[in-house]
């Protein structure tokens, strides 16, 4: 029988990569998402073998910021650097002892341990998650908050291309009015059947969101965090009767358990850096299957290392549990693996090969910000 290479993490490179958005995306609150940066990191070993993993945390979304992520690097370098990759949440309980919180930036970390973990294996993330259980999965179009008019040509265009999915952002002019009519229209442009649900991203006051949500109460429609708390949230989904989707307030096991008491998670977004991780999300999923919400599994932004993470841990979920996932690649550029997944018909496919299945091009990625060895 041979021998396991006993592995050593040897080095830490660290890019920043400005990601542009195809169209600037309007959200309530007067949040924008235009460029932002994501922080991509590659760990090394001494058998040759690195790890890829990513952080794209949107300003004003998150208490994450993308400068964070070096800073935290260093700090957790005396942890990673000599030790074993191989065995991911091992070492990841060693850095959150370590550095208290900064979940975002250990995110990045835990993930490019899972794709080392997996190459040294020669094995798919997902075959480490427990197996692949679908072929490909389910997108959903995301809408910027502009006209209504102009949402429902761009739901009719994404319709078109195979999506089924569509969310609707509201609330960027604080008129709820408005928001109606971008329901309505979009509800009306792709037609009975296709899921359609209305994001306002905790920007709606409690009374808005209620008026908003009566409004349509006739149409098959489903709202997505309306409010800043959970409890404003389950008073919507109460006085509406609408299904609810959450998304910034779930974001460890405490707040999922709150949720599932209130009444108000139909469905919830699982998002990788808002939980740390892989590791981390995986846990956040068995919970969810237990409540039986359906889940989004996602991050909050990125390209196509966080893509690809995201869609390992969905590949490896009951299909039946999955309402959707998020080409983040698709919505930005540059893409940082050309090779990588697209959609096709609404659908995404994870990739295939050892680990994520992704190969950045360093060369690509411009000078490091960061690079730390041993």
């Amino acid at each position: 029988m041979t021998n396991f290479p006993d592995f050593r993490i040897s080095g830490l490179t660290l890019w920043r990569v400005p990601l542009t958005s195809h169209e600037t995306y309007y959200m309530a609150s007067g949040k924008t998402c235009a460029t932002v940066d994501s922080m991509v990191l590659r760990i090394e070993t001494d058998q040759g073998i690195s790890g890829w993993g990513e952080v794209c945390p949107i300003p004003h979304y998150l208490p994450a910021y993308a400068s964070g992520v070096a800073p935290a690097l260093e700090e957790l370098a005396p942890v990673l650097i000599g030790a074993n990759p191989v065995g991911v949440e091992a070492l990841m309980i060693a850095c959150r002892s370590h550095l208290l919180g900064h979940t975002y930036a250990q995110s990045a970390i835990d993930i490019a341990l899972w794709d080392l973990t997996g190459k040294a294996c020669g094995v798919p993330v997902y075959t480490l998650l427990g197996g692949r259980q679908c072929e490909d999965l389910p997108l959903y179009h995301s809408i910027t908050c502009i006209a209504p008019e102009e949402m429902a040509r761009i739901a009719k265009e994404a319709m078109a291309t195979g999506m089924r999915q569509i969310q609707v952002k509201l609330g960027a002019d604080d008129n709820w009015e408005a928001d109606v009519a971008r329901l309505r229209l979009v509800r009306e442009a792709v037609g009975v059947g296709p899921l359609v649900y209305g994001d306002w991203n905790c920007g709606a006051t409690r009374l808005d969101a209620t008026r908003v949500g009566r409004a349509v109460a006739d149409l098959d429609i489903m709202l997505e965090q309306p409010c800043a708390t959970l409890e404003e949230c389950a008073a919507v989904r109460s006085a509406t009767n609408l299904p609810m989707k959450l998304d910034e307030n779930a974001h460890d096991t405490a707040t999922l358990l709150k949720a599932y008491e209130l009444g108000c998670m139909d469905a919830v977004a699982l998002k990788l850096s808002k939980f740390g991780g892989i590791s981390e999300l995986r846990r956040a999923r068995d919970l969810c299957l237990y409540f039986g919400a359906k889940m989004c599994v996602e991050d909050t932004w990125g390209s196509d290392v966080a893509t690809a993470a995201a869609l390992h841990v969905a590949a490896a979920t009951p299909p039946k549990s999955i309402m959707n996932v998020c080409d983040l690649s698709g919505y930005v550029s540059p893409r940082i693996d050309a090779d990588a997944p697209v959609r096709s018909k609404g659908r995404i496919t994870p990739p295939v090969g050892p680990g994520l299945g992704v190969w950045p091009d360093a060369d690509a990625l411009g000078a490091p910000v960061l690079s730390i060895a041993a």
